[in-house]
């Protein structure tokens, strides 16, 4: 069996006080940027390079504390194959958003908007994990 491993965040953004999550429109689910990490790329390097390619953002900065390990297997070609996903947090103070191929649309959205939005379980545990992770940071005022 082939294993793949990639990495992903949960990108937001902070405006007039509100959080607002980056969702981007696969074919066929609402998700968070993700990609396989190549040989030699840190989470982190892999994450920076992927929101550039399929979002066009180039100023994550990390939210330090936050980690998630997602798994699931798929068919390809008829290979079974298990995956991996690691998800960190990035802010970014980007309003623009320039799509890859990859996505047909995207959207900020409020907390309970892009909750509305999953129809994938592991990423609606993510994305609850990550809300509740950042009204923490905002209580404690670590985030701004």
């Amino acid at each position: 069996m082939k294993f793949e491993r990639s990495a992903g965040a949960i990108i937001f953004r902070i405006e007039k006080g509100k959080i607002l999550y980056l969702m981007l429109q696969y074919p066929t689910y609402w998700g968070f940027v993700k990609g396989i990490i190549e040989k030699n790329e840190s989470v982190e390097e892999t994450i920076k390079r992927e929101a550039k390619e399929e979002a066009g953002l180039s100023d994550l900065t990390f939210v330090p504390g936050f980690k998630e390990k997602t798994g699931w297997f798929f068919r390809l070609k008829g290979e079974l194959i298990r995956k991996e996903a690691v998800f960190l947090l990035a802010q970014t103070k980007s309003k623009e958003v320039k799509l890859s191929f990859e996505h047909k649309g995207y959207k900020w959205c409020s907390y309970d908007e892009a909750l509305k939005l999953q129809r994938i379980k592991s990423n609606k545990v993510l994305l609850e994990k990550a809300n509740r992770f950042l009204q923490e940071h905002i209580k404690q005022r670590k985030l701004a």
